[in-house]
């Protein structure tokens, strides 16, 4: 079984930065991605940034520039640093981790999600 564990959202103004943090643990052989997703109100879930293995990196138009994503295998955690925030940021954050257990199986996997508010 395999958890991840989300932190740092918040309240914020136009201008502001944020750090999401969201740590993975359980029976974990290897991560091949991780990625952050967001989902505001009456609106589908969508990518924001994704990492793989590898270190490469891919981000929505909206945030490129503004968003950096990174990660710590050591520490099987991806961060989601967000800067020049807007408000229409807005929204519930998800992390997700395509992570190979330790039976082999590849399995998704989802964060509970955080809030992150931007206000104007």
């Amino acid at each position: 079984q395999v958890q991840l564990v989300e932190s740092g959202g918040g309240l914020v103004q136009a201008g502001g930065s944020l750090r999401l943090s969201c740590a993975a643990s359980g029976s974990i052989f290897s991560i091949k991605s991780m990625a952050w997703y967001r989902q505001a109100p009456g609106k589908q879930r969508e990518l924001v940034a994704l990492i793989i293995s590898g270190g490469s990196t891919n981000y929505a138009d909206s945030v490129k520039g503004r968003f950096t994503i990174s990660r710590d295998n050591a520490k099987n955690t991806v961060y989601l640093q967000m800067n020049s925030l807007k408000p229409e940021d807005t929204a519930v954050y998800y992390c997700y981790a395509a992570i190979e257990r330790i039976d082999r199986v590849i399995s998704p996997n989802w964060g509970q999600g955080t809030q992150v508010t931007v206000s104007s």
